[in-house]
């Protein structure tokens, strides 16, 4: 079984705005509700690609059960731990000349709240894949994923964490499946500007080194590189299209690496799909769908 985990998940409230006009009404041309989170956009992929998973975290109040509405409508399960104080959050993306989005705090995540998402990750077995996306709320302590990979150790679950900075480079000794950081946050780590795919290969070597078993590194127009377990390398350019969004491009590629790679067992195939999930989902309004994956596949890779 699959399982996503988003620690601070949204409703985010879309709304086009041909022009705005701060300090005045202002009235939209179109709008829409979608969940949101990294860990929730992996869920809505993968159930589009076919895999049937369920969904982790925290929700509050009468924002919590309108999310969990939006996310079991896809077709997804889930199995939230519901706080006594605050609301899930909505976040509120502008779209006019240009983009703005005002991003809600969330509820108050106590340690109880934390010990029974723990309690859940306990009953994970063998063979079962956890995906850990996002960042990790004020109210929560900042080794949260060093500490669940680090309570999960013993049980050779496959995991993916897609994070920046510490919250990712702390989780390296406990040996992560799969970790995506961008270019840009590749070189946040290492305080060095990354130029070219070169430049990637050199510093994804060090966070093999450091313990990751399989780095995706992501560069949006520029591509994508694979430095995988085995040894192997693979490099792609992007994909041609149009981009309309690129949010949720990078959650996409984690959910198309993790589905070619459970369907194939082939990291080159896992790369492919990877790339191709992430350039459907940047090309489309919303998430990729399996046909617009299947489509880029065929059209980059001649699949």
């Amino acid at each position: 079984m699959i399982y996503t985990v988003t620690f601070n998940p949204s409703i985010d409230y879309i709304v086009d705005v041909p022009k705005l006009k701060l300090g005045l009404v202002n009235r939209t041309s179109g709008e829409k509700m979608l969940p949101g989170g990294k860990g929730i956009n992996v869920s809505m992929v993968l159930k589009n690609l076919g895999f049937k998973n369920k969904a982790l975290g925290f929700t509050a109040d009468f924002t919590g059960e309108a999310l969990k509405k939006l996310i079991e409508e896809k077709g997804i399960d889930t199995d939230f731990i519901d706080i006594d104080e605050g609301t899930t959050r909505i976040n509120v993306k502008i779209r006019a000349e240009e983009e703005s989005e005002i991003n809600g705090q969330g509820p108050a995540i106590k340690e109880k709240d934390i010990e029974a998402l723990y309690a859940k990750l306990d009953e994970l077995c063998e063979g079962d894949v956890l995906v850990l996306a996002g960042s990790i709320p004020d109210a929560m302590p900042r080794s949260a994923y060093m500490d669940i990979m680090k309570r999960l150790e013993a049980k050779n679950i496959m995991i993916a964490v897609d994070a920046t900075r510490e919250l990712l480079v702390n989780v390296l000794p406990y040996k992560p499946f799969l970790i995506k950081p961008n270019n840009h946050e590749l070189g946040e780590i290492f305080g060095v500007e990354i130029k070219d795919k070169d430049d990637v290969v050199t510093y994804a070597k060090k966070l093999q080194e450091k313990g990751a078993r399989n780095v995706l590194i992501s560069m949006a127009g520029d591509g994508a590189v694979l430095l995988a377990e085995d040894g192997s390398l693979f490099k792609s350019e992007a994909p041609k299209g149009k981009v309309k969004n690129s949010v949720g491009a990078g959650d996409s590629m984690v959910a198309g690496f993790i589905a070619g790679y459970l369907e194939n067992g082939s990291y080159e195939k896992a790369f492919q799909m990877g790339v191709c999930t992430g350039s459907a989902s940047a090309f489309s309004e919303e998430l990729a769908t399996k046909e617009e994956v299947m489509g880029l596949l065929q059209a980059t890779f001649n699949q």
